[in-house]
């Protein structure tokens, strides 16, 4: 797969970006999720959707892989920062709005995208989400699982990241109570994912710590009825942080939403399993707009 990589500058922060496929295609900008970079976004999914006609843009944000990186527990920065990043990249790919595809903490920036920068953003696909900040509380909505809520409280936050082994052996281990319980843990493939992970980000520590610990800001679930952009949401039917209940909500307060449940999934970058339904339907919700 041909990869064009570069810097975009953007805020005063430096952007790791990778392009895949036709710029003369449609354009999908891909927002990963919190503690991740772009590489979670797999290369073959990626050529995937390139194949099937699409200028693919993936981007590590603020203390993320190659980007701009941050003191460990003090990003000067909150969620609003990160939505004005991705409107800022999204005016330096052109003067043609984009497909905007976000999971999780990708997914709360693509509300808040749609919501405050409509003319940026063609269609919206939001997958592992909650109506909402994912820092707001909802107390219609179910909690997170009991499994997920003890893994929380056991964790000590001891990490070495300093310590190769030991980054790579956390972030494996971080992925394992998220993942949905019917299929196989898939080790191997998280760890050569975490390599990779590890081996390109400036700082992991401050990638595994920052994300977390952003304010969301305002909550905007009474705002989302506003969504103009055509919006397609997916969600595992094992989501362990976000119970399945949050992706039906949230589909049914964007106006003509599109919900998709996906079987064997949990909070996670869809499994490869999922992929004969996930991209045909990225296409299909992208055909048509921005051409």
């Amino acid at each position: 797969m041909t990869t064009n990589a570069r810097l975009i500058e953007v805020n005063g922060q430096e952007l790791s970006t990778e392009f895949f496929g036709n710029p003369d295609d449609p354009a999908v900008l891909l927002l990963h999720g919190a503690g991740h970079s772009l590489v979670n976004w797999p290369d073959d999914f990626v050529e995937r959707l390139a194949t099937g006609g699409r200028y693919v843009v993936r981007y590590d944000s603020r203390d993320a892989g190659r980007s701009t990186t941050y003191p460990v527990g003090a990003p000067p920065y909150d969620l609003r920062d990160l939505v004005a990043d991705a409107a800022a990249l999204i005016a330096a790919l052109g003067p043609v709005p984009v497909h905007v595809v976000g999971m999780s903490q990708g997914a709360a920036i693509g509300q808040l995208l749609a919501l405050d920068h409509p003319g940026r953003v063609a269609t919206l696909t939001l997958a592992s989400s909650t109506p909402g900040g994912p820092g707001h509380d909802h107390p219609d909505l179910p909690p997170m699982s009991d499994r997920l809520a003890a893994f929380f409280t056991q964790a000590d936050g001891q990490v070495d990241w300093s310590d190769r082994t030991a980054a790579i052996e956390a972030l494996v281990e971080g992925e394992r109570p998220f993942a949905a319980e019917s299929r196989p843990f898939d080790a191997e493939g998280v760890r050569l994912l975490a390599v990779r992970t590890v081996d390109r980000s400036h700082d992991i520590a401050a990638q595994s710590t920052n994300p977390y610990l952003l304010d969301a800001g305002e909550p905007w679930r009474h705002r989302l009825g506003r969504i103009a952009a055509p919006t397609l949401v997916l969600h595992g039917v094992e989501d362990p942080l976000f119970p399945i209940e949050h992706g039906v909500a949230l589909a049914a307060e964007i106006p003509n939403a599109h919900f998709i449940a996906l079987a064997g999934t949990g909070h996670e970058v869809f499994p490869r399993e999922e992929w004969d339904t996930v991209v045909p339907a990225l296409l299909a919700h992208t055909a048509g707009m921005g051409e």
